[in-house]
């Protein structure tokens, strides 16, 4: 038993060094693990979580291939009214109650047609009443003449005295200037009464008619509108520079709701005005029925501008900052296609297209649709398409 004793305090002996050292192995153990999870969690971090992404799948666009110009051509439209040569607002010079009207709205009148009448029964009594002063102041004149002789007669036989000569002159005189009055208080109602007439003072249409018999007409006040139906002009105002291309006495077509309209210009007046800063031509209309008093029309005319750049649909754009414009232009990128922007400035518009200028190079392969589908970077798959639409002139 004490053999046993021994062997057992030797054994215990022997086993409290292992036991040591395995637990100093499994601390220095965790303290490495420990280093290598927080060197794992530091990479993680750095480089995001290690999450398997999948890959966008390409967008199809409509492309067109840049086709970059160093001019181009504006059609620029200008407008104009078409109006009568000739346009009277037509009324009695003197007022009285209005006997006979016999034009009305929408009728043809010939020049010196009459078109309304006065009452002139006052005024032709008063003509009678003249005329007898006319008679009346010659039969005074003649008897004065007549005197005249006889007293030279006497005065040369010694019988009167040249007084009586000059008194018989004098009288004379005075029914000489009675006749004068009345022939020009003669004329003057002749006057009034040919003024109590309107007559038509050119050939045209009468647009409008204020009064009717019976109704009591101031003086100067209109009765009727007449307008030249049959001769019209339209005035257009035009840049200077575009103005001295024309030629006048030349025939242009201008552009109205109706259709084309013919007119040859007949002048210019050569003055920039103050407030719209255009020259104002005047252009006579060779066929009055093509178009009506009042319709518009409109002059078209090309313009050169020396400006390099690209025609594209307005689709192709989207707001950029300061005011600017951006595109997209699909390059390649390895074996794929990429969107990248590029911004550009807007040169010129007509209707739906844009001639731009800014970040693109010839034959670049432009996006011109679907830009909200579209980021920075978003792999696309163009689909090109013709671009002979958006020049103007060729489609």
């Amino acid at each position: 038993m004490g053999e046993h004793a021994q062997d057992y305090e030797m054994n215990q002996t022997e086993a409290r060094p292992t036991f040591w050292k395995g637990l100093i192995f499994l601390f220095v153990l965790i303290a490495i693990l420990a280093v290598l999870g927080v060197f794992v969690l530091q990479n993680r971090s750095s480089e995001g979580p290690l999450v398997p992404t999948a890959r966008p799948i390409p967008i199809s666009v409509e492309t067109v291939q840049a086709e970059l110009g160093a001019t181009f051509q504006v059609e620029e439209k200008f407008t104009g009214i078409v109006s009568p040569r000739r346009e009277s607002q037509l009324g009695f010079a003197g007022g009285g109650r209005i006997a006979a009207i016999s034009a009305d709205i929408g009728d043809r009148v010939e020049e010196g047609e009459t078109l309304a009448s006065l009452d002139t029964r006052s005024l032709r009594a008063q003509l009678n009443s003249a005329n007898a002063m006319v008679a009346e102041a010659r039969a005074a004149l003649t008897l004065a003449e007549t005197t005249v002789d006889r007293q030279i007669t006497l005065l040369e036989k010694g019988h009167v005295s040249s007084q009586r000569v000059d008194e018989a002159r004098a009288q004379a005189n005075s029914a000489q200037a009675r006749i004068d009055a009345a022939r020009a208080n003669a004329d003057t109602l002749r006057v009034q009464i040919d003024l109590a007439q309107i007559k038509a003072p050119f050939s045209g249409t009468i647009t409008a008619r204020m009064a009717d018999e019976g109704a009591i007409a101031n003086p100067g006040a209109p009765l009727f509108a007449l307008v030249e139906s049959d001769v019209l002009e339209a005035r257009i105002g035009l840049t200077a520079v575009l103005a001295d291309t024309l030629e006048v006495g030349e025939l242009y077509d201008l552009i109205s709701d109706q259709g084309i309209v013919p007119a040859k210009l007949r002048s210019m007046t050569g003055v920039i005005d103050a407030n719209n800063r255009t020259v104002t031509t005047l252009f006579d209309i060779t066929d009055p029925s093509s178009v009506s008093a009042g319709a518009v029309v409109r002059l078209g005319m090309s313009r050169q501008i020396n400006e390099p750049g690209l025609w594209l649909p307005v689709s192709a754009l989207t707001e950029a900052e300061r005011g600017l414009w951006s595109i997209y232009v699909a390059r390649r990128q390895g074996g794929d296609w990429v969107a990248e922007p590029g911004i550009v400035e807007i040169i010129h518009q007509d209707g739906d297209r844009v001639y731009v200028r800014g970040a693109m190079s010839e034959g670049d392969r432009v996006i011109i649709d679907g830009l909200q589908r579209i980021t920075p970077g978003q792999p696309v798959t163009p689909v090109e398409v013709s671009s002979a639409g958006l020049i103007p002139g060729n489609g």
